[in-house]
């Protein structure tokens, strides 16, 4: 018996295909925008320096590789919730809040998606349009109806107004996931006064919000950027939070982040725990170690945080001052104003409003590689070849 004969073929993730293809590309000038990791200067996704240290001190310290336990590693759960949440929380306070560690950022989402699935049944989730792709693909996954909500309209705009009135007809207790900050794809993000206008739309319709936080620190600053986050924290009974270390600790391939709970009472915190604890065993039994312990390790210890700090504060920086070089780099071309969106987007991404035509033009012209949908890794840029795009995105353009 061939019990393989009846499996298909499916084509792969467009993103991680993406990478595929660049390295297959044998241009030396070509430019990898897609993929979402920092780089430095020189091309290189580096390893942080306050990241380096608490390695060492792990080295030296470390006595077992036993497993941590279904919610992970304790003194990484507390600090990231603080950090997420602020020290000071009344959440942390009074019980409310705790996180359960998991396989990166996308390990977070999937375990609330199947929370919601196996704990909240007839609950659909909606998602922002566009949205990071495999935010439809994993609540589809886990068996939940998707819908969705406007965010960029056909000018290439954040469209408020949309998403407000959208939301104002989501059924009654209804999921909304939402980006706390640098959002993915299009790296438009809300002010604090649209955030206020998008609590009382959930608040009136007695939503759960799912707050996607993936890049705490690369918006306006770690602080910042947690501000909608604590505000629907502290205003609502009930709310999931999920946290990715990837990007801020560069931790990427050590998949380390938390699905974070606030709920209304501790009794209430503890049930919701115990389902979690429950589904993560079916999903990867216990999470990975060492990157929690790294965060931890930075966390705990006041000079290495700091350190960590001046290193987020650094990259955020950089990637502020490549996009507002590129629209001074695409000015002589007469493009300026068509992309003066890159100096009010926040985080690693640009949605550029390229048509995917456009993009395999760029792709097969200049060895430029973006997303289908337009999205750019404005972090993967160097200041070097600022130029080199800019004169390429003319070709398309003009």
């Amino acid at each position: 018996m061939m019990h393989f004969s009846q499996v298909v073929l499916v084509p792969g993730d467009p993103i991680l295909g993406l990478m595929e293809a660049f390295r297959a590309d044998p241009r030396p000038g070509k430019l990898d925008l897609g993929v979402g990791v920092y780089k430095d200067p020189q091309g290189i996704t580096p390893v942080l320096a306050s990241v380096k240290q608490a390695e060492r001190r792990l080295l030296a310290s470390e006595t077992s590789k036993s497993y941590i336990g279904g919610h992970g590693d304790p003194l990484f759960a507390q600090r990231l919730t603080q950090l997420v949440l602020a020290t000071d929380s009344p959440l942390i306070a009074t019980q409310r809040a705790a996180a359960t560690q998991t396989p990166g950022g996308t390990g977070a989402l999937r375990l609330a998606a199947d929370f919601i699935g196996h704990c909240l049944p007839g609950k659909g989730i909606w998602l922002s349009d566009p949205t990071w792709p495999i935010h439809q693909t994993l609540f589809a996954e886990a068996g939940l109806a998707v819908n969705h909500y406007p965010y960029v309209n056909a000018d290439n705009c954040l469209d408020v107004e949309a998403l407000l009135e959208t939301l104002g007809r989501v059924p009654h207790g209804d999921v909304v996931l939402l980006h706390a900050c640098c959002h993915n794809p299009s790296g438009f993000d809300l002010s604090q006064a649209d955030w206020r206008r998008v609590l009382a739309v959930v608040q009136a319709r007695e939503l759960l919000p799912l707050i996607d936080f993936a890049y705490q620190g690369f918006g306006d600053g770690l602080e910042a950027d947690a501000w909608a986050v604590r505000l629907f924290a502290e205003t609502l009974p009930e709310v999931l939070i999920t946290s990715s270390c990837s990007k801020n600790f560069g931790l990427y391939r050590e998949r380390t982040g938390a699905l974070i709970v606030c709920a209304s009472s501790l009794e209430r915190l503890s049930a919701v725990r115990s389902q979690l604890a429950l589904i993560a065993r079916n999903l990867w039994s216990t999470p990975p170690a060492h990157g929690a312990a790294v965060v931890a390790q930075i966390l705990e210890d006041v000079e290495l945080k700091n350190l960590w700090i001046t290193e987020v504060d650094a990259m955020r920086q950089r990637i502020a001052a490549l996009r507002l070089g590129l629209l001074e780099a695409l000015a002589p071309h007469g493009l300026a104003e068509r992309f003066a969106h890159l100096a009010t987007q926040r985080g690693m991404f640009s949605y550029t409003g390229l048509s995917p035509a456009q993009v395999l033009r760029l792709r097969e012209d200049s060895g430029v590689y973006l997303v289908g949908d337009g999205r750019a890794n404005v972090a993967g840029l160097a200041e070097a070849r600022l130029g080199d795009l800019a004169r390429a995105l003319a070709q398309v353009c003009n």
